[in-house]
């Protein structure tokens, strides 16, 4: 079985304003990616408290930093790339569905973020083939 290609996706580089807290977002999520699923949860969890649920806009143009200003989260790394996203919401109030899921033909495993119950950033025809098995969305 022959791995599957990955396209970078691509999004123009935050103002330069913006790009010391997408660093140090990006940094974040690197260990949190490390976590263990059940901490990693708890951790996000804890985070999404008091959080109003994130708009599509919103979860967008936090997309569009991360991946604008790093080649690393723009490729195959969706555990990062997405912690990354959350938090960078979470920044401003807000907190997208955080979701990992997995797929059975072939067997795959994802993680992504929804606002308003869509995919960010994500192919709509690819991920409807996953199986949700954690979410974490924001908790008042």
């Amino acid at each position: 079985m022959s791995p599957k290609m990955v396209a970078l996706q691509r999004a123009a580089a935050p103002p330069w304003r913006l790009r010391p807290v997408v660093l140090l977002v990006i940094a974040l999520a690197w260990p949190l990616a490390r976590c263990a699923p059940y901490r990693l949860r708890a951790v996000l969890q804890f985070l999404s408290k008091g959080a109003r649920a994130a708009t599509v806009e919103e979860a967008e143009r936090a997309r569009n930093a991360i991946v604008g200003l790093s080649v690393r989260h723009s490729g195959p790394r969706c555990l990062e790339r997405s912690i990354a996203i959350a938090l960078m919401c979470r920044l401003t109030g807000s907190w997208p569905d955080w979701c990992t899921g997995v797929s059975t033909h072939p067997f795959e495993a994802h993680a992504w973020v929804e606002a308003e119950d869509k995919p960010i950033g994500e192919n709509p025809d690819e991920i409807i083939h996953f199986f949700v098995t954690m979410k974490v969305s924001a908790r008042s």
